[in-house]
């Protein structure tokens, strides 16, 4: 390819609304450009990456023993509605009429479709297991598009599905789709990290995502991890053991009482008055989930894990209470407290979730639901938190998990610290189970006859993330160092002036030879300052650059490295002969 006929522009600035590394060096590299929110142009730059990374993919997937199909990106009401996900799902499900006014909706994933696929047409054992896949566009109608390609609305995605007649089978497909992604991501040049995960609005009883460490701002989700074992987990999945801490405190309170406690509407304030560790005070949080209030008690040198706290009340959309919201649910009860001393006790019909750090706790403080007032020496049985498991009126009391784990806690498998990194999912896997065949009765019938539903699987690859996440991996102040295998061309031929015959002749053998060779080229052959050249080069990210220039006078070109910045001078034929080899080498 000749650069003077690539359809590629650089910018001189980044976009604007560009946040992290990628967007801002693919937008002004050229490689996309903005539609609307969330959604972009993916340019001939950017489309090859893309191509290169679903080969891979399809080449990985194919040797697992997946087999491609492709799936259609609108989807009929009655398929979510058979699975329970049309109203379940949220927000993020587009949802739109035909002109027929039949409702439908953009494909944000394709579990329902998938299952009505087979069940129609895997009807014996004999025919299992099975693991189908494709590659396609999805479109989640996500509340803030940011990030560029890492959180759009419309993005492409691999995603499979396996069927197996039992639990075993499908575990040995799950080490199996395991494997292939190690390989698929070691083959983009991409360390990844595999760490349990919330399974989310895809469901199931186990997940693990994928993970590309990464010291940049695009690190979207924390990663806690064990150096000593294998233990690695998302946030909204880590759980570990809490470092020793004070938590009985009858060294502070002689008994059980309610004080007045001025203008303590922190935990800070509130320790501060009082003297004693913040590990003493019971923390009560307001949530909304799907618009019904929630509390969450928590001891208070500790946060909440919003996802944890949403999947032990059941819900699919979960924020913090306003305090228009929190004043008149003090006012329904009969309390006039604002936020700092509000407590569970009173909060008959409320769902309330309690943290594991709390069955610990003696003679701590907690809110009564007055301003300026809180009790000390206080215990669980006090509250009514530990007597019975329902509160009146329909509310109920729940201990579980919801605690934020923080570096430095104890590993749950081995006793170590544990550590965090941030990480960009590019993969995730899924232990469905029956989520999707039991409601969508989709059965098989086994080795006596009886009709059983399958026992499913799903994984997915974001091929728009995988490349996005690629730059934020490899990168530099000047620009992109894509991985060989994912580049959109293998090496820029550069010559100096155009206008000087000897270093224009070269320039042209060298790319003739290495297009002869396999390699893919482009020829730099616009009548542009050789500095020009040189910056756009490394902002596009050639992996090789091939500079004739002044060294011709020497018999040589020059030849840099974009990942080391190591540059050599060689022949032109050993120019060629080494970028062939190297292309050469690509797994």
């Amino acid at each position: 390819m000749k650069m003077s006929k690539l359809f590629v522009q650089t910018l001189r600035e980044y976009p604007s609304d560009a946040e992290v590394v990628s967007h801002k060096m693919l937008a002004r590299a050229g490689y996309i450009r903005k539609l609307t929110s969330g959604v972009y142009n993916f340019l001939p730059l950017m489309w090859r990456v893309l191509k290169k990374i679903e080969t891979i993919v399809r080449e990985e997937m194919d040797a697992s023993g997946a087999q491609e199909l492709l799936m259609p990106f609108v989807q009929p009401k009655e398929l979510w509605e058979e699975s329970g996900r049309w109203d379940a799902y949220g927000k993020e499900l587009m949802r739109l009429k035909d002109r027929h006014d039949r409702i439908m909706c953009l494909g944000p994933t394709h579990e329902e479709v998938i299952t009505a696929i087979a069940r129609d047409g895997l009807k014996s054992y004999k025919q299992l297991p099975v693991n189908l896949y494709q590659i396609q566009s999805k479109f989640r109608d996500e509340v803030r598009p940011r990030y560029g390609l890492l959180r759009g609305r419309e993005f492409i995605m691999k995603d499979a599905y396996s069927f197996d007649t039992d639990e075993a089978g499908l575990d040995k497909e799950y080490e199996n789709m395991a494997r292939a992604y190690k390989r698929i991501f070691d083959r983009c040049g991409l360390d990844t990290k595999m760490v349990q995960s919330d399974s989310g609005a895809i469901g199931g009883s186990v997940s693990h995502e994928f993970m590309v460490i990464t010291d940049t701002d695009a690190g979207e989700n924390d990663v806690f991890y064990c150096n000593n074992c294998d233990y690695s987990a998302n946030s909204n999945h880590a759980v570990s053991k809490l470092q020793p801490a004070v938590v009985d405190g009858k060294e502070y309170f002689s008994k059980n009482e309610t004080i007045d406690t001025p203008n303590t509407h922190s935990i800070e304030e509130l320790s501060k008055f009082l003297n004693i560790p913040s590990t003493l005070i019971l923390k009560t949080l307001v949530y909304i989930v799907d618009k019904k209030p929630v509390l969450a008690l928590i001891r208070a040198d500790r946060a909440v894990e919003e996802t944890k706290l949403m999947n032990a009340v059941g819900g699919i959309e979960i924020r913090i209470a306003s305090s228009a919201e929190i004043a008149e649910l003090m006012a329904n009860k009969g309390f006039d407290a604002v936020p700092g001393f509000i407590g569970p006790k009173g909060m008959d019909g409320i769902t309330i979730i309690i943290d594991e750090t709390v069955r610990d706790m003696k003679n701590f403080v907690v809110g009564v639901n007055q301003t300026d007032k809180h009790q000390v020496g206080a215990n669980l049985s006090d509250l009514g938190l530990n007597s019975h498991p329902e509160v009146a009126a329909g509310g109920s009391i729940i201990y579980h998990d919801i605690r934020l784990v923080e570096e430095g806690d104890i590993c749950p498998e081995c006793g170590k610290p544990l550590l965090v990194t941030k990480g960009i999912e590019v993969g995730n896997i899924f232990k469905l189970g029956t989520k999707y065949s039991k409601p969508m009765n989709a059965v098989y019938t086994d080795i006596n006859g009886e009709m059983k539903p399958y026992i499913m699987g799903c994984y997915g690859i974001g091929i728009s993330r995988t490349a996005a996440a690629a730059v934020e991996a490899h990168h530099d102040e000047f620009g992109i160092k894509w991985p060989l295998s994912i580049a959109p061309y293998h090496v820029v031929v550069v010559p100096v002036s155009t206008n000087d015959e000897i270093q224009m002749s070269t320039a042209e053998k060298i790319y003739e030879d290495l297009l002869k060779s396999g390699v893919e080229v482009v020829l730099d052959d616009r009548d542009e300052r050789a500095g020009v050249k040189f910056k756009d080069a490394d902002l596009i990210g050639f992996p090789y650059r091939i500079t004739a220039g002044k060294t011709l006078t020497e018999g040589l070109v020059e030849c840099k490295i974009r990942e080391t910045g190591e540059v050599m001078k060689l022949t032109p034929e050993k120019a060629v002969e080494f970028v062939r080899n190297a292309v050469a080498n690509i797994k």
